[in-house]
């Protein structure tokens, strides 16, 4: 027990200190996970559209498709994005292997599923008198998607987070495409497993802490914004 509280103790003063590493990664795992949601969300929105306003041949098959990725497994995913980046590939060319846009990029790829699916289901769920109206009143295509993204303002914020949290979460694109290089492309998930495989819980917890509260922070934040907009 004395040795439990004693390594809970040090985790505890590891995570109050500014340890340039620890700030580095978490940075780094912020901005990766960050830009990653961005752009997914970017190309996400408007296929949401597309699929929750439009009818068209196959409509169904689209979204079972995108429905089943959402499980995809980061490890199966990270291998394809490795062979299509290693110079054998073709994508090598761009030398996206072992850096942080090419985890960016893998990362996007892997949440938007996620952004697609449930602002699919949000779009869906707006009112189709809504969409009518503003018809009637004479507003362009664009208007009209405005106003309907306005309305499933709610659904796309918790997709956005959602995919958020899934990107800095997960562990198998960034340790296969990013190839955990201490100062270049260690992100927290991939920085945890690599200090319990070396036996360093201390660090490997506080990071695993610092993970924690980021997701559990966007999440309670996405809540409190919802409530203040109802």
């Amino acid at each position: 027990m004395n040795a439990i509280l004693e390594a809970l103790t040090k985790t505890f003063q590891l995570f109050l200190s500014v340890d340039p590493r620890i700030l580095e990664i978490t940075i780094r795992a912020l901005f990766v996970s960050g830009m990653a949601a961005i752009i997914a969300t970017l190309w996400g929105i408007p296929i949401a559209l597309l699929i929750g306003l439009q009818d068209f041949r196959g409509k169904t098959l689209v979204k079972t498709i995108f429905s089943a990725l959402l499980g995809i497994p980061t490890v199966a995913m990270g291998l394809i994005l490795f062979l299509a980046f290693s110079k054998a590939g073709p994508l090598g060319i761009l030398g996206l292997l072992y850096t942080p846009t090419g985890i960016i990029i893998g990362e996007a790829l892997l949440i938007t599923p996620i952004i697609v699916s449930i602002a699919t289901t949000a779009i869906e769920a707006v009112d189709r008198e809504i969409l009518n109206l503003a018809k009637t009143l004479g507003a362009s295509e664009s208007q009209q998607s405005t106003t309907i993204l306005k309305e499933a303002l709610s659904g796309i914020l918790l997709a956005t987070i959602a995919a958020f949290n899934r990107a800095i979460a997960e562990l198998g694109v960034a340790q296969m495409v990013g190839g955990n290089i201490q100062g270049a492309t260690e992100v927290l998930t991939t920085a945890i497993s690599n200090e319990t495989q070396r036996g360093n819980f201390q660090l490997s917890i506080t990071l695993g802490i610092i993970l924690l509260s980021i997701v559990f922070g966007i999440t309670l934040a996405l809540n409190l914004i919802q409530r203040r907009r109802k």
